[in-house]
């Protein structure tokens, strides 16, 4: 199978309802996906908060005192947000130490994690100077625009 006619087999799917096509050919295997970031990554984010806050409403009332606890302890945090659709990696590389770790201090400019989108890699620096106290996001995980990934206690 040349370049061509891989090309024409992602036009193809690009334009139909297809979300996958897989062609196998002697020693070669293509798979071809349709890209639904947005649809795919936002339904099981939406599901699991709401999991999770249904117990919490069944469960007797001390049980729901916590969460506002942690709201006021969380009301002086500022949150770092992504600015883009990709891979959250708290890592340069596989080989090298995370960027950041819970209660690390970081200042305004500092590197804090990378977002790979469309095979580029981009680095995301904090816009606050203060201490890391929560991660929100596991590394190699996809991210939507402006989900929270970090909560900071700015200094």
């Amino acid at each position: 199978m040349d370049l061509k006619q891989i090309q024409d087999l992602v036009k193809m799917v690009n334009k139909s309802n297809l979300s996958e096509l897989t062609i196998e050919e002697k020693d070669i295997k293509i798979t071809i996906k349709q890209k639904e970031d947005k649809y795919i990554t936002a339904a099981p984010m939406q599901a699991v908060p709401q999991m999770q806050a249904m117990p919490a409403a069944v469960s007797s009332a001390p049980a729901a005192a916590p969460p506002k606890a942690e709201a006021k302890s969380t009301d002086n945090l500022i949150t770092i947000k992504s600015p883009m659709i990709g891979t959250f990696y708290r890592k340069p590389s596989p080989d090298k130490p995370n960027f950041v770790e819970e209660g690390d201090e970081v200042r305004n400019g500092n590197v804090v994690c990378v977002i790979e989108a469309m095979k580029l890699f981009n680095e995301i620096e904090s816009e606050v100077s203060g201490r890391i106290v929560k991660i929100l996001v596991e590394h190699s995980s996809p991210v939507e625009y402006d989900q929270p990934l970090f909560l900071v206690e700015p200094a």
